[in-house]
């Protein structure tokens, strides 16, 4: 099983989609359907989570119970390549591999690199998948949290050896090479690729109406079983109960959440949240609570909202803007949270206002 970052998924499911079914920084609301509507639900274990699938009117040339193992397929496929929790997966035997030497790896591992460091540069460092020392060494890994927080020698220690610009990619062949010894850790960015990779599957079989959703991250295609366009609220980032901030409709696109209001620890009356920055080793400490993008693709769009949520409400905001993103973030105040969002989101906005 691919278990990423420990960021708690709370899920609350309705039968067949009556109602909404929450899960972590998105409402889905998903209503009855027609009688001529023919609706699929498919749902499975993944990546320390589940995904759950609804496919409205599939065509008649495709078998449920073949789709949900393919699907089942391609998602074991993920986590062969990417996980950090296999061991022999392709990304750890990577990880043992040698340094200063070119090894071949699967295209897809490729991809997803190549993205991974498109977006390092494009935040300035804010987003880097060798940060997993980091993350362990404060106890939001594998490892136990610390008794005690670590000291300014450990991080400075591991700040010495990570970065992404110990990482060279070769494309056609691919070929990756390690500069320095780092360890690769796909977690902020692999649960969007395998989103991804499903909707791939699903269009391959001709299937125009779907939304994918795996540990909060989703893409949608075409219309919802009432015939609208999907609409997914974005949720208030409180512990108390499922909150809608806003709603906004996406068809044919995907969209993440990024934020640590769930997952933290308290040492010393110091609360730690399990996002690192990379940049100085250390938990976020700016009010930025959560992080929503909408994008193309749904790594890309989990890359950046892990990205802006690093980089915080300011810094994030000028990156969306100089760069076109549609990017919505609810921001910590003494009234509560304040929203922000990017030119590129407000048509998102204005449309859920009618």
């Amino acid at each position: 099983m691919l278990e990423f970052q420990r960021v708690p998924t709370t899920t609350k499911t309705g039968p067949v989609f009556r109602a909404l079914f929450l899960l972590f920084g998105v409402l889905f609301f998903a209503v009855g359907c027609a009688p001529r509507d023919e609706v699929w639900q498919l749902s499975g274990p993944t990546m320390g989570t589940r995904y759950n699938i609804t496919v409205v009117n599939p065509p008649a040339s495709i078998d449920r119970e073949e789709l949900q193992q393919v699907i089942d397929g391609e998602l074991v496929a993920v986590n062969n390549e990417m996980s950090t929790y296999i061991p022999n997966s392709e990304l750890m035997r990577f990880n043992r591999g040698p340094v200063g030497e070119g090894v071949a790896i699967s295209r897809h591992l490729a991809d997803i690199v190549a993205l991974s460091l498109d977006i390092n540069q494009r935040s300035a460092g804010a987003f880097d998948i060798t940060v997993g020392p980091l993350v362990n060494l404060w106890g939001f890994g594998p490892q136990p949290e610390p008794e005690t927080a670590p000291s300014d020698e450990e991080i400075a220690a591991l700040l010495a050896l990570l970065g992404s610009d110990a990482l060279h990619l070769e494309r056609n062949p691919d070929r990756l090479t390690r500069k320095r010894a780092v360890e690769l850790d796909l977690s902020a960015i692999a649960k969007g690729h395998g989103v991804d990779r499903v909707a791939e599957v699903l269009e391959r079989r001709g299937v125009e109406n779907y939304l994918v959703e795996i540990g909060g991250e989703l893409r949608t295609l075409g219309r919802n079983p009432k015939g609208h366009n999907w609409r997914i609220g974005i949720e208030k980032p409180v512990l108390a109960g499922s909150v809608v901030q806003v709603p906004v409709e996406i068809s044919g696109r995907a969209m993440a959440t990024s934020g640590d209001y769930r997952n933290y620890y308290e040492r010393d009356g110091v609360r730690y949240a399990h996002s690192i920055d990379p940049r100085d080793g250390r938990p976020l400490q700016h009010r930025l609570a959560s992080v929503t993008v909408i994008a193309d693709s749904c790594a890309e769009a989990d890359g950046l909202a892990t990205a802006i949520n690093v980089m915080g409400a300011e810094a994030g905001l000028q990156l969306a803007e100089r760069e076109g993103l549609a990017v919505y973030m609810l921001v910590k105040s003494d009234k509560g949270f304040e929203p922000l969002a990017s030119s590129a989101f407000q048509p998102y906005l204005e449309r859920s206002e009618k």
